[in-house]
């Protein structure tokens, strides 16, 4: 009659380790999915300003990461109606609906009615900003990034396409934050914490049950 008790506080053991070496994956990967920064827009024809009746589409995704010097922009867009796109940039630092000048070009964007773009920057280059946006941020590239990280976290920068029809832009969107990744590796350790708590009291319960020594 014994074995049932012993049974369960092998099978508690087991699942304490396993969630042990869980909390711990969970603990080191925290900083690392923390490095990054995401931003998200959604483009669309009345997000412009002034607003238009396009029934194009688009998103777009940055990613930036102020210790590794980088800036990732992924877009995809769909059905421009005013022809190719000619030109797509990164707008800050201005609060919505108003317009601001350019902060960051975008090198090779595809020159359509739809695609997708990925590329990645060296936020430590002059070169990846617009002149008037470095010199607005004290003439240096670092002055330049700080300025532009405080734009997206403010939600205070836009991505807007252009082209011919619509030179001062046919679809766009402001910036907001993304959740940090890191929010669900926190969740997730919570979790693990009350899995291991149940794991205690249950083993405090054959204990009491089985008159066995705590």
């Amino acid at each position: 009659m014994k074995t049932k008790p012993s049974l369960a506080f092998a099978n508690c053991a087991m699942k304490k380790q396993f969630l042990a070496i869980c909390m711990a994956g969970f603990l080191v990967l925290i900083p690392q999915a923390a490095a990054a920064d995401f931003f998200f827009a959604t483009l669309t024809g009345p997000g412009e300003n002034p607003p238009n009746a396009s029934t194009a589409t688009g998103t777009a995704l940055v990613e930036m990461d102020l210790g590794l010097n980088f800036l990732r922009v992924q877009v995809q867009f769909n059905g421009l109606t005013g022809g190719n796109a000619i030109a797509a940039h990164i707008h800050a630092r201005v609060a919505p609906p108003a317009n601001i000048g350019v902060a960051v070009g975008t090198v090779g964007f595809p020159a359509a009615t739809s695609g997708v773009y990925d590329m990645t920057f060296d936020t430590t280059l002059t070169g990846t900003y617009s002149a008037p946006f470095v010199t607005a941020n004290g003439g240096t590239a670092a002055g330049a990034e700080q300025a532009l990280f405080n734009a997206l976290i403010a939600g205070e920068a836009y991505f807007n396409i252009h082209n011919v029809t619509f030179p001062g832009g046919e679809i766009r969107g402001f910036f907001s934050a993304v959740p940090e990744p890191s929010s669900w590796y926190i969740l997730a350790i919570g979790v693990a914490g009350i899995a291991l708590l149940r794991c205690r009291t249950r083993r405090a319960v054959v204990v009491a049950k089985c008159g066995l020594p705590a």
